[in-house]
């Protein structure tokens, strides 16, 4: 049986290189099942390194402070931030579309490349869906906490009551979203669970602990890896990833609805919704790349969560990113071709007024830094591809807070134009929202399957299965080769022998 140690290769692999006729392996090592299940159990079987208690320790401090500003808020009132008028909406909704697009890689790499039957998927599908999860928990704080009075946030629910002062607006975007990023979350949540069952059910067998065997088998619902279970399994995990597909697509268009149905210049045009998929996808994926390139390192993944699935991801973040470039230009020639004058007036106000300085960061982050990615260099280096996502994480905050803030800034009537400035409570929230996901991923580190183990297996032996079939196509190839000479030498010789 082979062990951990014995199948882990502290040096990186390059398997981003297709040989003619074959592709390169997706797991690295030459691993068996065994080793794959003890290289991902030891996460969290073995004490957790250094690092992780300091992130952790960092990450609490950080998740406390942000729910002490939020108990500040709703005692002082939304005052203590920077929203004025005209622009009263500010950081918390750009926050809150940043968290949202965030949550969009999980999904896509866990339903749609599922359903398109992409086996690179499989190492890190788990980890982004726990990223969706905590992404989404992050942005339905805002709404709740910007609506000033937190304990009526109910009321964006339409249930029956006859004690409701005021129903809710269903012509408006924003309950809209209400349904949509509910939706999405109840779906992710459950899809994320079901692919876990498997691998729940690895960890109840090897627990030594009463407790967490406990646990590990109420969270795995009985599981014994029968035939009847993985038929029954794989049908419910095909029909969840068929149903979170669209989610896909809808949850950020509905998003872009909170802007694109108003009569605001800068904010009315129909293609948004194609652009703020887009720009989701974009910051989604790189996400998941600044967060697997430090926990492939720290766990000692590498040879699970290879340079091939980290150059794939980064080939749609330059996909994604090059959309996102062109819709900014589209957006420009769509301005100057309506000759409307508020419509051009917003976008030049955009790249050269009072937040030219963000305008810039924001193309320098989302335009030109993912075309690093076309040199594999880029792609395959690990430093490289860290600060490239880092920049695209800042660069989709900035694009939200230039579609909100440069356009409500300055509307129609010049009298009511204004700077918006945030305040120290503005950043500390934003700061503090990230000690939440932080906190709650490296959770998911310490106590759940952090890749998709059977997922993993199965990779592992179609790809046996590959070899096993082209060693066979070979020897038969060489078997007719060697015939095909025999009869030609003995149709030579019996001609030597006529003649």
């Amino acid at each position: 049986m082979a062990t951990t140690a014995s199948s882990y290769n502290p040096r990186e692999i390059d398997n981003t290189n297709d040989i003619p006729g074959r592709r390169a392996p997706l797991i690295t090592g030459n691993q068996t099942y065994s080793s794959v299940t003890e290289m991902v159990c030891r996460v969290a079987e073995d004490p957790q390194p250094k690092i992780w208690w300091l992130l952790f320790g960092f990450s609490t401090t950080t998740a406390l402070t942000f729910l002490a500003l939020i108990g500040f808020l709703i005692y002082k009132g939304v005052g203590i931030w920077g929203n004025m008028n005209p622009v009263f909406w500010a950081w918390p909704i750009v926050n809150f579309v940043f968290w949202v697009g965030i949550g969009h890689a999980g999904t896509l790499i866990s339903a749609i490349l599922f359903l398109f039957r992409q086996n690179w998927r499989t190492s890190i599908n788990r980890a982004a869906e726990a990223m969706t999860i905590f992404a989404v928990v992050c942005a339905g704080i805002y709404p709740g906490i910007h609506v000033g009075r937190a304990w009526l946030a109910f009321w964006l629910l339409p249930y029956p009551s006859l004690n409701l002062w005021m129903w809710p607006q269903f012509r408006s975007p924003l309950l809209w979203d209400v349904f949509a990023v509910g939706t999405y979350a109840s779906t992710s949540l459950v899809f994320w669970y079901m692919g876990m069952i498997p691998d729940l059910a690895t960890y109840r067998d090897r627990s030594k602990h009463p407790f967490r065997r406990m646990v590990y088998g109420m969270l795995c619902l009985g599981w014994t890896g029968s035939s009847r279970h993985w038929l029954v399994y794989e049908k419910a995990y095909t029909l969840l990833a068929a149903l979170a597909a669209p989610l896909v697509l809808s949850v950020h268009t509905v998003v872009s609805f909170d802007f694109a149905v108003s009569q605001l210049p800068g904010w009315h045009t129909t293609i948004f919704p194609p652009y703020f998929v887009a720009g989701a996808i974009f910051s989604g994926f790189a996400m998941v790349v600044t967060l697997l390139v430090p926990m492939r390192k720290i766990y000692k993944l590498e040879n699970l969560i290879t340079l091939r699935h980290l150059d794939n991801m980064n080939k749609i973040i330059l996909a994604t990113g090059s959309l996102v470039g062109l819709a900014y230009g589209t957006e420009f020639f769509m301005a100057w071709y309506s000759g409307n004058q508020y419509e051009g007036f917003t976008f030049i106000n955009r790249a050269f007024g009072p937040y030219w300085w963000a305008y810039w960061i924001m193309v320098t982050c989302n335009v030109i830094s993912p075309q690093l990615f076309w040199f594999k260099w880029f792609r395959t280096n690990l430093v490289a591809m860290w600060v490239v996502s880092i920049f695209v994480n800042i660069g989709m905050w900035f694009e939200r807070f230039v579609i909100t803030v440069t356009s409500l800034s300055r509307d129609f009537l010049p009298a009511s134009w204004g700077y918006y400035r945030p305040t120290m409570f503005d950043g500390l929230m934003f700061f503090g929202s990230f000690g939440v996901f932080l906190t709650l991923f490296l959770l998911f580190c310490r106590y759940l399957p952090t890749i998709a183990i059977s997922e993993v297996k199965g990779v592992i032996s179609s790809s046996e299965h590959a070899e096993h079939v082209q060693a066979e196509l070979l020897g038969h190839a060489h078997g007719d080769a060697d015939g095909s000479h025999g009869q030609t030498n003995h149709g030579q010789t019996n001609h030597g022998h006529a003649t």
